[in-house]
């Protein structure tokens, strides 16, 4: 796969890469040292392994105190792991027993989230490898030692690296949000492009949206986390230049979601009219430059790249007065106030994105008492508990976590059964008498395939056995043609470098990778033979096919949570829409007392702030759960077009409403009109019969607000009907049809 050149800039430059390099450089050292320098290498590989299983929860993009904690963690429930198993590899009975249970009880952390499942999937890797060769008491705790020792090398070697490198850090995860912005520019464009299909751009807008979000809130994590304390010290100016490019990006989300285009409409209305595409061109010259900040940023430069949309925002200009002069807001008022809308907004984002140029080279100070600052943003952050008792709520076959834990251990017994086989079937030793000591790679694969969800189980499977069956035959040709140990050895380092880097990027490329690492490992332990290449690849198939086949077994079916996330995406528009009239009351309420401080800073915009916050990533759940299900088998689909139209129009209401709030908060009172369209908005999202006005007003001020305000009652009247429709069974083939129109 080739990757475009600017794909590759933005690989290179991005905290997956500099994560790689960390993690592959913490893994490899202690074993390149013990076994390099003092020729142990046995004890270099156990201490690799030990390290190896702290850096899985050395994740690149999160927050620094979650990552030092987790890798605490692994480091004493890995060595405790270690310590069980060698114990156990001695003994039949114990090592049948001892798998089973630690493959069950460690998968069961995926109950605490990303940080949960990677501390068990960590846990898992060491137990797995720790079976490669059966240890005797004696052994056990030396091997316990030199494990721990490994990840305590890493521990410290990581807690160090990111106390030199913390602004670095910092800057990449924010240009990975940054890219994931301009993405998400460019997708909106292609809405304005009559030659994209609309339900095919709407599901690109979707995915693009939930990507953002994520890579927003692992930005929010690192750049708010050590926030500005007002003092001169260069320190204290980098985080302030992070804080200002973060808080412009956040702004100029706010300009993008501000309201939903009716873009079918404006399509029929405007077919032939260059308005369209001039709409496109600003917008894609937009991304560009919130690409090239990104950049920037990644690479530390401090320059401004800019494309002008002047011409076409004056182009815009001309042609809304030949529509006013062809007498447009007189004869269809509503297609003219949204193509004011259109351009008003591009003249926003145009605005913040050049603040966005400023401030990437000249960083201002704060503007507000910094401590008043830290104990606002800070509300914004993730928090993460780790309950006892979340753990014990979910021992019950009801739950989706006890059901995955089940069927991982089930699938690691019968890869231990079929190794078990395999090892004692006469062509298989008279083949390989070494075969032995491969079933270990069997529970591996499983391991690393098997995933909570049957889409993502498949998906994994799918893209391991390609990068491995890839892998494999590069091996075979470096092995051919490459016969220089020195340049085996670079080839070496860097396959670990990008297979850790590629992980959350292309999982397939990171197999491959990882493949080739492997391989050139036991090239190096045992040269000479390639039959190392055949048994990892038949290891793989076969861990692949025991993965799938018990993913069958009591699966977690993505339908059986979407209701749930639903009513949760239902409640978040709930609470945005009542903290935005809240916000609206406080700006009244201050400005007939005369205050002077920016409605910014009140209680009531953090909270609707906040609450923008919950409806974006209770929308990027919902969505995720949505497409994943629309990849499970047709069979175990359901409500598919009631679904669709609720991902549709909470997105829709969702943007309304951020439309909306900010007129209100400028006007002094609403006539009875808008107030009976928020009253009917409310009523229809908490299941009531709502009553929308006859007739709402349009002079002045309200103008802008009666095509967003009927949007609004529209898209509650359709969440409300949609949500009793998931109530019901569903009717036959068309309950399952493919995703329904987004107009």
């Amino acid at each position: 796969m080739i990757l475009p050149t600017s794909q590759l800039q933005r690989f290179f430059y991005s905290h997956y890469f500099f994560g790689g390099l960390r993690q592959a450089t913490g893994v490899l050292l202690p074993a390149l040292v013990l076994s390099g320098v003092f020729g142990w290498h046995a004890a270099g590989f156990v201490a690799a392994v030990g390290a190896a299983c702290v850096a899985i929860l050395d994740q690149p993009g999160g927050p620094r105190r979650y990552g030092i904690n987790g890798m605490f963690a692994a480091l004493c429930l890995g060595s405790a792991t270690t310590a069980l198993t060698g114990l156990a590899s001695s003994h039949v009975l114990a090592i049948w027993l001892v798998v089973p249970a630690l493959c069950f009880g460690f998968s069961m952390l995926t109950v605490y989230g990303k940080h949960g499942g990677l501390l068990g999937f960590a846990c898992l890797l060491i137990m797995t490898l720790t079976l490669r060769t059966p240890l005797t008491p004696a052994d056990v705790l030396q091997h316990t030692l030199t494990s721990f020792l490994g990840g305590a090398f890493y521990l410290l070697y990581s807690a160090a690296a990111h106390r030199l490198m913390w602004h670095r850090e910092e800057q990449q995860a924010l240009s990975v949000a940054l890219f994931a912005t301009a993405d998400y520019i460019a997708a909106r464009a292609r809405f304005y492009d009559i030659h994209q299909d609309l339900d095919d751009s709407y599901r690109h807008l979707i995915r693009r949206q939930a990507l953002m979000t994520e890579a927003h809130q692992a930005a929010r994590d690192m750049v708010l986390r050590e926030q500005p304390r007002g003092t001169t010290t260069h320190a204290d100016r980098l985080r302030q230049g992070l804080l200002n490019l973060f808080v412009d990006m956040i702004n100029l989300l706010d300009s993008m979601v501000a309201t939903h285009t009716d873009y079918a409409t404006l399509r029929r209305a405007l077919p032939d009219s260059d308005i369209l595409l001039f709409v496109r061109d600003a917008m894609i010259k937009l991304a560009a430059n919130v690409g090239g900040l990104a950049l920037n940023v990644a690479r530390n430069r401090r320059h401004r790249v800019r494309n002008s949309v002047k011409a076409e925002l004056r182009a815009l200009e001309f042609e809304l007065q030949q529509l006013r002069e062809s007498g447009m807001p007189q004869s269809d008022p509503e297609l003219y106030a949204l193509l004011v809308q259109v351009l008003r907004r591009l003249r926003n984002m145009t605005r913040q994105v050049d603040r966005m140029a400023d401030h990437s080279v000249n960083p201002v100070p704060p503007q507000t008492d910094p401590l008043r600052a830290n104990q606002t943003l800070n509300r914004f952050l993730t928090r993460q508990k780790w309950r006892a008792d979340l753990l014990t709520r979910n021992l019950n076959r009801r739950s989706a976590h006890f059901r995955y834990a089940l069927r991982v251990a089930v699938a690691a017994l019968l890869a231990m059964v079929v190794g078990a086989l395999l090892a004692h079937a006469p062509l298989v030793s008279a083949l390989d008498p070494g075969m032995a000591g491969h079933g270990y790679w069997i529970v591996l694969t499983v391991l690393i395939i098997m995933k909570p969800g049957f889409a993502l189980t498949r998906q994994r499977n799918g893209w391991r056995l390609t990068g491995t069956l890839i892998g494999c035959g590069l091996s075979l040709l470096l092995f051919g043609l490459v016969k220089s140990p020195p340049a085996l050895l670079f080839i070496l380092v860097a396959s670990s470098v990008l297979g850790y880097s590629l992980v959350q990027v292309n999982y397939t490329l990171s197999a491959m990778f990882n493949t080739l690492f492997v391989l050139l490992v036991f090239h190096f332990l045992a040269p000479g033979s390639n039959a190392v290449v055949g048994e990892r690849l038949a290891d793989t198939v076969i861990g692949s096919i025991l993965a799938l086949t018990c993913s069958y077994i009591l699966p977690s079916w993505e339908r059986n949570t979407l209701g749930e996330l639903a009513r949760a995406l239902r409640a978040a528009n709930q609470a945005f829409l009542q903290t935005g009239l809240d916000h609206v009351r406080a700006c009244r309420a201050a400005r007939a007392a005369g205050a002077t401080d920016a409605p910014e800073t009140s209680e009531a915009d953090v909270r609707w702030r906040l609450a923008r916050k919950h409806v974006h990533i209770a929308f990027s759940n919902f969505a995720s759960a949505f497409y994943r299900m629309m990849d499970e088998p047709v069979s175990r689909q359901r409500h598919v077009p009631e679904l669709n139209r609720l991902l549709i129009q909470n997105h829709t209401l969702a943007s309304q409403i951020a439309a909306v709030i900010p007129h209100l908060a400028l006007i002094d009172d609403e006539p009875a009109g808008i107030r009976q369209a928020l009253a009917a908005t409310q009523d229809a999202l908490a299941g009531r019969d709502a009553s929308p006005p006859n007739v709402i007003e349009t002079e002045g001020d309200y103008a802008a607000l009666a095509y967003p305000l009927r949007q609004m009652i529209k898209a509650a009247q359709r969440i409300d009907e949609e949500m009793r429709a998931l109530q019901a069974p569903p009717d036959g083939p068309a309950a399952r049809a493919r995703p329904a129109t987004a107009g």
